[in-house]
């Protein structure tokens, strides 16, 4: 009997081993490959300086180049936070950045603060993170043109039908991924 009963304690014990392993795994696949929070220092300082909520930059950094500081899409758009040159060229002139290149959208610091700043100037704008993420995407001349037409907004203040499929998947996504992140570091 206490042969059996040894046996039971050690195959419990690897097994609760082996259980405590697994949750390890799981959190560092979850916290650090899946849903990092990267760029801590950068995401913390402009977040706050521009009144944006880290976890939704941190969302959006996902749904754009997945964390790749090196990242360029075929539309012309660079790094963390995916801005495009003429893009990063207003926003550059409206924060008073001298002699703005493209290339400096490559650094991860610059690009997050140019982020920060222009979600919190779309923020501004329509008041609503739905509408900033779909202006982010798709522009705030096309919110604004949504906003105003009846198959699009019964209210002119939000948006009941996006018309872009690529700008209607890339809200569900930053939420999805911004709901996720509240619920890991929150």
């Amino acid at each position: 009997m206490k042969v059996a009963g040894r046996r039971l304690f050690k195959l419990t014990l690897v097994i609760l081993i082996l259980l405590l392993l697994g949750v390890a795994a799981l959190q560092y696949i979850l916290y650090v490959e899946l849903y990092p929070y990267k760029y801590e220092e950068s995401l913390r300082k402009y977040s706050l300086e521009y009144s944006v909520e880290d976890l939704l930059i941190l969302s959006v950094i996902k749904a754009e180049s997945k964390f790749n500081p090196d990242a360029h899409s075929h539309k012309g758009a660079y790094g963390l936070m995916q801005i495009t040159e003429d893009t990063g060229k207003w926003i550059a002139d409206q924060m008073g950045i001298q002699n703005f290149s493209g290339d400096m959208l490559y650094d991860e610091n610059l690009n997050i603060k140019m982020g920060c700043w222009y979600l919190n100037n779309l923020y501004q704008e329509f008041g609503d993170r739905d509408l900033v993420i779909s202006a982010y995407n798709a522009g705030r001349g096309n919110v604004q043109k949504w906003l105003k037409d009846h198959n699009y907004s019964k209210n002119g203040k939000d948006i009941h039908n996006i018309p872009f499929p690529e700008t209607e998947n890339y809200v569900k996504k930053v939420n999805i991924y911004y709901k996720i992140y509240k619920y890991l570091y929150n």
